[in-house]
């Protein structure tokens, strides 16, 4: 017997749910229960109990309509508290160096927290370069702020399957607002980020901060899957650059941090 199987049999609970949840993090949309029990070759009884507790601890959620799980938000924050830690950082930095000197501006690498955005890094360009610009900024590294506002929450929840961003927003009727602007419903957000998703870059002007615009881009994993975003603000007057500049920047950015943890990006970013 080797260590997984003995490991399964001292606890096949635990085991069964594991699959479960690497099954779903492996499919790009929903799963029904039966076809989890008929894959996975579990009990149909023990998967909806695994399932129940899951769903009751946040790591799937269920979607009436579909019939059907996905993976919910404490997986989410599992996934995220990992992409925290020091390697993630180490690979971005230099990169975010590069892009901060070239582009003459502010740049961060953030990630998903729930439905909010947590910025880890945030690399200045050389003295003199940013202007007062960055007195304005209030994307300090640990700020976190709601991922719809922010161009770099919105590159990761573009690239997250529709169940899991309705998962993030249980109240679809009422979403947070800055300053007045930005997508109020969950339907409208939803449209919002199909149009990001498809042109591979998201950009919000003035959600976060009066006078400012951003612009984010996702990198990607192995399983082709939103781990984190790099972006970058300006005074939406006063731009340095023009938005393709900005934009094939942050993409050449994130492909570099793509390949650093050896991921790849979906065919369509």
């Amino acid at each position: 017997m080797n260590e997984r199987e003995a490991s399964s049999s001292a606890s096949p609970a635990v085991g069964r749910a594991l699959d479960m949840l690497m099954y779903l993090a492996a499919r790009p949309g929903l799963v029904q229960a039966a076809t989890l029990a008929r894959d996975l070759d579990i009990p149909r009884s023990s998967v909806y109990h695994i399932l129940t507790v899951l769903a009751d601890r946040g790591f799937v959620t269920y979607v009436p309509t579909e019939k059907a799980y996905g993976l919910g938000v404490t997986s989410f924050e599992v996934g995220s508290a990992y992409l925290r830690h020091e390697p993630l950082e180490r690979l971005a930095r230099p990169i975010l160096r590069t892009l901060a000197r070239g582009l003459g501006q502010t740049v961060h690498l953030g990630i998903l927290h729930g439905a909010e955005t947590v910025y880890l890094l945030k690399e200045r360009p050389p003295a003199g370069r940013a202007g007062d610009i960055d007195i304005a900024l209030v994307t300090d590294v640990g700020v976190r702020l709601p991922a719809h506002l922010t161009a770099n929450g919105r590159a990761i929840l573009a690239h997250s399957p529709k169940a899991q961003v309705r998962a993030l927003f249980p109240r679809p009727g009422d979403l947070t607002t800055r300053t007045g602007k930005g997508p109020r419903t969950l339907a409208g957000l939803v449209e919002e980020l199909a149009r990001e998703r498809e042109r591979g870059w998201s950009q919000e002007a003035e959600l976060v901060t009066r006078g400012f615009c951003s612009m984010g881009v996702a990198a990607f994993d192995h399983h082709e899957r939103p781990i984190a975003a790099l972006s970058t603000t300006w005074r939406r007057r006063h731009p340095r650059h023009d938005v393709d500049e900005v934009r094939d920047a942050l993409r050449h950015a994130a492909a570099r941090l793509t390949a650093a943890v050896s991921g790849h990006p979906p065919a369509t970013a």
